[in-house]
């Protein structure tokens, strides 16, 4: 499995526009849900915190592939999700690491019992 982390600052020259713009990301993203092959699970977390070198919003998604998530990448939905972020955002970082699911009970870690 891929975890892909994305977390982007948002526009807004006041605190609601700021908001408006955050809220519009999430449904954007939100929108995503059952609409892409392999995407297992979506988060979408706004910034609780205020501090100056927080993201305002991350997400957090996994896919159960790493060629699930460079489908993802052109996928038409994904790509108009781009598309309606594209001018609210001025900062991006993304990180996308494997996955290690820990055995099923009773096995140990090479798959074979105990």
């Amino acid at each position: 499995m891929i975890r892909h982390i994305v977390m982007w600052n948002v526009r807004g020259d006041t605190r609601e526009e700021k908001a408006a713009n955050v809220e519009r990301l999430k449904r954007s993203f939100d929108s995503l849900r059952g609409r892409v092959p392999g995407l297992l699970h979506l988060e979408i977390g706004v910034d609780a915190s205020r501090v100056d070198y927080a993201c305002d919003v991350v997400l957090v998604s996994e896919f159960e592939s790493q060629a699930a998530l460079d489908a993802y990448a052109t996928h038409p939905e994904h790509l108009r999700v781009k598309r309606e972020i594209g001018e609210i955002r001025t900062h991006r970082h993304q990180v996308d690491y494997e996955v290690s699911l820990p055995a099923p009970p009773g096995e140990g870690r090479d798959g074979d019992a105990p």
